[in-house]
């Protein structure tokens, strides 16, 4: 899998727009490494941006994505890149108030028959493997259509 990707590459994997990615720059939403004025973001950092796009369209507002991601830099000491691209599915559940990361289908059960009001759950694992796909989809069709140039290549000379 490639190390960085720009700009152009994150908005086609994830779906996010431009002003979307400069705003969340800016405000240290996803932080990218820098090349001059260029953006190069890691496989972190678009893991981080596919789940932060799945709690955006589950209804998170902005304020919900951070508060989100410092409870997981609270807790576990890590970013929700890191936690999510573990190979195990990771679930986020909330009742509005409180968060709840958990791993195992035994915990989920025990959250949602001791609530006391509905409970959102999102499996975060979900939109990460989706991206990663993706990346390997098109590193696949970019090493296909590379070889099938060198072909051409070849018998052209």
């Amino acid at each position: 899998m490639p190390d960085s990707f720009p700009s152009q590459e994150v908005i086609a994997l994830t779906g996010v727009t431009a002003r979307q990615l400069q705003w969340w720059d800016e405000r240290g939403v996803v932080k990218p490494e820098r090349q001059g004025h260029r953006r190069l973001y890691s496989m972190q950092n678009v893991m981080e941006m596919a789940v932060i796009c799945e709690l955006r369209r589950k209804g998170f507002s902005l304020q919900g994505v951070r508060k989100v991601m410092r409870f997981l830099q609270r807790e576990f000491g890590k970013g929700l890149g890191e936690i999510v691209g573990r190979t195990s599915d990771v679930h986020l559940l909330t009742d509005g108030t409180h968060l709840y990361l958990e791993t195992s289908a035994r915990q989920i059960v025990d959250i949602l028959k001791n609530s006391k009001q509905p409970i959102l759950g999102i499996c975060l694992s979900d939109a990460v493997r989706q991206v990663r796909a993706e990346v390997v989809a098109r590193k696949v069709s970019t090493s296909v259509i590379a070889s099938a140039e060198r072909r051409r290549a070849r018998k052209a000379s």
